[in-house]
């Protein structure tokens, strides 16, 4: 998730040549090999390029964009995405199943190790998934695993998951997700995480790639794993070099004059229209999943009273014109929604463009303030970040502002404030109404719903409904998908209806290559994960 997602990028191909040359009850999930070409038969190199930041290689202490690129690469998981599937398969793990509807059962594979040589069991997975819950770093995945109650490994083959609500259909896919990266039991400390540093020197990787030189926020160098034993995602290249820009513009330069052979995250969307008709040169797009919104403090936000905030906010959504925004903004390069589940996951709607419609609507805004009372204009204060949901945000903000002034309903204060402060300032109160995105721990419509509108949601925006929390529970749990489907679809209606989110646009995943470098499209898949074992030359 972009909200959950230093130092200075390294300048021009020659400083970077110069680091690289230094260095349901009864669901089961059987394992298979996918056939692709493993570390031993893997050569040649790539060099990556991104504005990402990594907060942490330990994913104790990571729930962020950037370090979730890390995990992808080095560290084995339970379950897994193939390339191109939305449904987990087993990685570390033979078998995964509910053996009762609270007992979520894995079977190990044999001979597994870590790339420091020390063994990786059942008792690995055991320690990782509890120093996770111990540890609970603000930065970490913590919240991900609320739903379990144990893990236990009775022995180094089984590992079983005692969870709070049975039959959990979300479960597997927590098993791909921050939460789910297994580490190494005798160089990861139980009760603090890693340093970045200390974890590149243990190598308690084992993943598809290990990692070689290290600057972080700079430069990683990715070397492929010859004792990786996973079923699929088995390396094609060597090497692979992660480059880290401070600037878009760097970025889409050294593509550009094809210093780099990938650009993954985050370019301007006039770059990437630019990148578009330069000769050598393709840029891939895949499916989406990151979503834009604004947010309400319900605590805070103008209004007075509960029904007048409401007006506020069934005002707000009759105002905005995501067509205009996507166009206007994005060129395109990320689309109107809806609802709060982006289009294209089982259960999703449009309950917004139902009640709201799809163009603004002065007169039915009008209405929803006058029917409760509100004086008008109303005074509106929206903070947004200019720096880590892309360099676009100033333009998207101020678009709003002019399409809500335009309304004469209101009038709107702009105030932007740098990442750091922005997400300590969001949660104690500091802003009536926000900005926030979001990118999917893994592609099923309940990670847009649960992690939002729950109890002890991570918005902290004061949202809180018993008939919310019991529908969100029901959807978790029920097995049968098409009652599952009406149930999110009920869940949706009910935010339109409320509020508590305004959703406006979800984006496309965007790569631009090199004509040589082969498998970008096949990474950029719903489970949005990048990759490296897609990649070749």
């Amino acid at each position: 998730m972009q909200i959950r997602r230093g130092a200075a990028g390294l300048a021009g191909a020659a400083a970077l040549a110069m680091v690289v040359s230094a260095c349901g009850a009864g669901n089961t999930s059987e394992g298979g090999s996918s056939g692709t070409e493993g570390a031993g038969g893997s050569s040649g190199s790539l060099i990556v390029g991104t504005t990402d930041k990594v907060v942490s290689i330990d994913p104790a202490a990571a729930y962020d964009n950037g370090s979730m690129q890390v995990q992808t690469q080095v560290y084995q998981y339970l379950l897994n995405f193939p390339e191109g599937e939305t449904t987990p398969q087993p990685d570390a793990a033979e078998k995964c199943e509910f053996t009762t509807p609270k007992e979520y059962t894995c079977t190990m594979k044999d001979g597994l190790k870590f790339a420091n040589g020390n063994p990786l069991t059942a008792k690995s997975v055991e320690y990782s998934f509890k120093r996770i819950v111990k540890i609970n770093d603000p930065n970490g995945p913590a919240s991900l695993l609320g739903n379990m109650v144990s893990v236990k490994a009775p022995d180094d083959k089984t590992v079983v998951f005692t969870l709070k609500l049975g039959n959990d259909q979300t479960w597997p896919q927590i098993l791909v997700t921050s939460a789910g990266p297994i580490v190494d039991e005798k160089t990861y400390p139980a009760d603090k995480a890693l340093s970045d540093a200390d974890a590149v020197k243990a190598q308690g990787f084992s993943g598809p790639y290990t990692i070689g030189t290290y600057q972080k926020n700079q430069i990683a160098q990715y070397k492929a794993n010859p004792d990786y034993n996973g079923a699929f995602n088995k390396p094609k290249v060597d090497q692979v070099t992660m480059k880290y820009y401070t600037s878009p513009d760097n970025l889409k330069l050294d593509i550009q004059n094809k210093q780099i052979d990938v650009a993954w995250r985050s370019l301007t969307p006039t770059d990437i229209e630019s990148l578009g008709n330069v000769d050598g040169i393709t840029v891939y797009t895949g499916a989406g999943g990151e979503l834009r919104y604004l947010v309400f403090n319900l605590k805070t936000m103008p209004g007075g009273t509960d029904a007048k905030k409401l007006a506020v906010r069934q005002a707000m959504a009759s105002s905005i014109d995501r067509d205009d925004l996507s166009t206007r903004v994005y060129k395109g390069t990320y689309k109107p929604s809806y609802s709060q589940v982006p289009p294209g996951l089982p259960g999703a709607n449009e309950a917004f463009k139902d009640l709201y419609g799809a163009k603004p609507n002065v007169d039915e805004a009008k209405k929803f303030l006058s029917d409760a009372g509100v004086s008008t204009p109303v005074a509106l204060q929206i903070q947004y970040n200019p720096d880590h949901y892309g360099s676009s945000s100033d333009q998207e903000y101020n678009e709003i502002k002019r399409q809500l002034e335009a309304t004469k309903l209101f009038t709107v204060k702009l105030q932007s404030s740098e990442w750091t402060t922005y997400n300590t300032e969001r949660v104690k109160d500091s802003y009536p109404i926000y900005q926030l995105g979001w990118f999917p721990d893994f592609p099923d419509a309940d990670n847009y719903l649960s992690p939002f509108f729950g109890p002890n949601n991570f918005l902290q925006s004061h949202y809180s409904n018993a008939d919310m929390n019991k529908l969100l529970s029901a959807e978790v749990t029920e097995p049968d998908q098409a009652k599952r489907e009406a149930l999110l679809g009920e869940i949706q209606d009910k935010v339109a209806k409320e509020v508590p989110t305004l959703p406006m646009l979800y984006g496309a995943q965007v790569a631009v290559a090199k004509n040589d470098v082969k498998g970008v499209d096949q990474t950029l898949d719903a489970a949005f994960k990048f990759r490296f074992t897609s990649l070749s030359k």
